[in-house]
């Protein structure tokens, strides 16, 4: 099959630095399409998709493989024209470790090369972008309240130094903030919380397992509702997240549905597999095996 690599010349670290250095290889084998800012990434797939690449490969975090992912389906008919496959080479990586792709490179495009595929449920969300409301698909993760805040305070030079600590320090400064008030509803009931995750797969921030009963073929959204984020309710959380990965159970709502809406009074931020992208109000959906991905 065909094979387009977008990739950002510009990303920091040591593993793009270890891609680039493989560049010429890869060339010989797949086309690469270069970003120059936000954004390209998406209208590089959509154009890779029309050219008739088979599999487009997101090289990147999970941000770059979001914007990989809305960009074939930007083009009509484009999540059953083309596949989406990753290269990780971002601080967390979750949609690469939920799906088991390697977290190094060379295994990585192995994987790519051998080009088996799987298809998976695909969620989508309506949401509010200044005066315009916008969609958008995501591959793992969506969150409005504490977690999109502390997304929307990370300081890039402290991501670069720290890793996914940087998270946790932005996390800490956003529970300094007013807490959101949100209302959960679509569910057969309503319910208000501080801070609400709707998952994909069983993975958030890397190897936490927040959605533990999570199946990525089962056509249910995973949603995670926290009504209160509170020191207390850190306190209460962190001795089982560092042990057993999980939330305990008495802190958190969760539940499973095909839709569900988020409203608030107030300006609460909403992101999408770790990127900030607008406000509340948000509607989530999903669509069931409507995504083809290269896997193990």
């Amino acid at each position: 099959m065909r094979t387009c690599v977008i990739f950002n010349p510009t990303a920091r670290g040591d593993k793009a630095k270890r891609f680039r250095a493989q560049l010429d290889a890869i060339a010989r084998e797949a086309a690469l399409k270069l970003t120059a800012s936000i954004g390209d990434a998406r209208k590089l797939s959509a154009t890779a998709v029309e050219e008739g690449y088979e599999t487009i490969v997101a090289a990147g975090g999970d941000g770059t493989l979001n914007e990989v992912l809305n960009g074939i389906g930007d083009v009509a008919n484009g999540f059953a024209r083309s596949r989406l496959a990753v290269l990780p080479l971002g601080t967390v990586n979750v949609f690469a470790r939920e799906v088991g792709i390697p977290l190094r490179l060379n295994e990585a495009w192995e994987v790519i090369r051998k080009g088996h595929e799987i298809k998976i449920d695909l969620p989508g969300v309506e949401y509010q972008s200044g005066d315009k409301r916008e969609r958008r698909y995501f591959a793992q993760l969506a969150g409005a309240g504490l977690d999109a805040r502390a997304i929307e305070l990370v300081k890039w030079q402290i991501k670069k130094m720290v890793g996914p600590l940087a998270y946790v320090f932005a996390g800490f400064h956003a529970l300094m903030g007013p807490p959101a008030k949100i209302q959960v509803s679509g569910h057969n009931g309503c319910s208000t919380a501080g801070l609400v995750m709707i998952g994909n797969g069983r993975l958030y921030g890397g190897e936490f397992r927040l959605f533990p009963k999570a199946d990525l073929r089962d056509g249910l959204l995973e949603v995670c509702i926290l009504p209160r984020v509170t020191w207390l309710t850190l306190g209460r959380c962190t001795p089982r997240l560092l042990l057993r990965r999980t939330l305990p159970v008495s802190v958190a709502e969760m539940l499973q549905t095909d839709s569900v809406q988020l409203t608030s009074d107030m300006p609460v931020p909403l992101q999408v597999d770790g990127e900030m992208v607008g406000h509340l109000p948000a509607s989530f959906s999903i669509e069931k095996n409507k995504l083809r991905v290269v896997v193990p």
